[in-house]
């Protein structure tokens, strides 16, 4: 582990140099890693583990899409995939990487095979934060550990395959073995971070909330809105709104930042567009700080959680999102999206 200076303050992180994929693997090597869930983070990290070279199994539910989904990805029932009772029994550490919802739903029938010296592994802090509403309390004899890649399965996959690294944030929520920090920077280095930072379950669970509600999904897709219906109320065409808006955005913009950082970034455009951004900039976040202290309100406080277990576990959930996402998919800025993307030289 090294503490590295960020903005100030000192943080522990551990990267692949100090902690390396061959000393990962001989600290699981007798384990079995046992995937339960095949949704959104358990493909990623199961093909990225297995490539990796450790011993992996994936627990789902028989018949459904993901079963299909696992023994199309090379799973193979009896051997690599199982029920998920059966992968349960069989695992020593149990990657719990069901929806929040789902978690609550199959928790009784996880928490019987956490036997003595297991890990029970989560990549977000929601069951347990949450306790008393989830209820998912584990066993005192148990290894609770949680990596959270900062980024969807699908990223952490094809960053992986692209010779790359996706951040995560790591935890020990309870070491019954006296070897979880072995095991969880093993098992986050194993998925394929690109370094891990320290944090516990309770604010991975309160950034995560908060992060995906505001800059990561709500926030921005409600500032590129509110932009785009200003530009179209006045007269200018889809095309150019969506290209001011999120063309230009995600393009062109974001990469410099991400490379450099937002000064660099600043640097890169032309004087007009830095004098602009100094001077607005000021005024979007007094505007949005508000926005941000009750969100983050309301996700200390439970109430943003509760409203994922409410809504979530309603047998209609899927049926009432896709009515949602479809009004998104079939917006007017998104409809334009679809046509500019086709445009794009490498569609060409």
């Amino acid at each position: 582990m090294a503490i590295m200076n960020f903005g100030g303050v000192n943080e522990n992180v551990v990267t692949r140099d100090e902690f390396s994929l061959e000393k990962a693997r001989e600290v699981l090597k007798n384990e079995t890693i046992a995937i339960i869930g095949y949704g959104v983070q358990g493909p990623g990290q199961s093909l990225n583990l297995r490539d990796n070279g450790f011993n992996v199994i994936v627990g789902q539910r028989k018949g459904g899409k993901t079963w299909d989904k696992a023994i199309a990805d090379g799973w193979v029932p009896g051997e690599t995939l199982f029920e998920i009772d059966e992968a349960c029994q069989r695992g020593t550490i149990i990657e719990y990487l069901l929806s929040d919802a789902a978690q609550i739903e199959v928790w009784p029938r996880v928490k019987k095979h956490l036997t003595a010296g297991k890990a029970l592994y989560f990549s977000h802090g929601f069951g347990i934060t949450y306790k008393e509403r989830t209820g998912i309390v584990p066993p005192k004899d148990v290894d609770v550990i949680m990596v959270a890649p900062k980024g969807s399965g699908t990223s952490l996959r094809r960053m992986f395959l692209q010779g790359r690294g996706l951040n995560s944030s790591y935890a020990i929520f309870q070491d019954a073995t006296g070897n979880a920090y072995n095991r969880v920077i093993a098992l986050g280095i194993g998925v394929g971070s690109g370094y891990l930072f320290e944090t516990t379950f309770k604010r991975e669970v309160y950034s995560d909330l908060t992060g995906e509600r505001g800059t990561l999904m709500g926030a921005i897709q409600g500032l590129l809105l509110a932009q785009y219906e200003t530009l179209r109320e006045n007269g200018h065409t889809p095309s150019e709104a969506f290209n001011e808006t999120v063309e230009e955005l995600t393009q062109s913009l974001m990469p410099l930042f991400a490379e450099n950082g937002m000064d660099w970034m600043y640097a890169n455009c032309s004087t007009t567009a830095q004098r602009g951004a100094l001077d607005w900039m000021g005024k979007f976040h007094d505007a949005s700080k508000p926005v941000f202290e009750k969100l983050y309100q309301e996700v200390a406080c439970g109430n943003e959680a509760q409203r994922s277990i409410d809504t979530n576990s309603k047998p209609n959930y899927r049926e009432g999102l896709e009515k949602e996402l479809k009004a998104l998919r079939e917006s007017e800025m998104w409809q334009a999206g679809a046509v500019v993307r086709k445009l794009r030289p490498e569609n060409n």
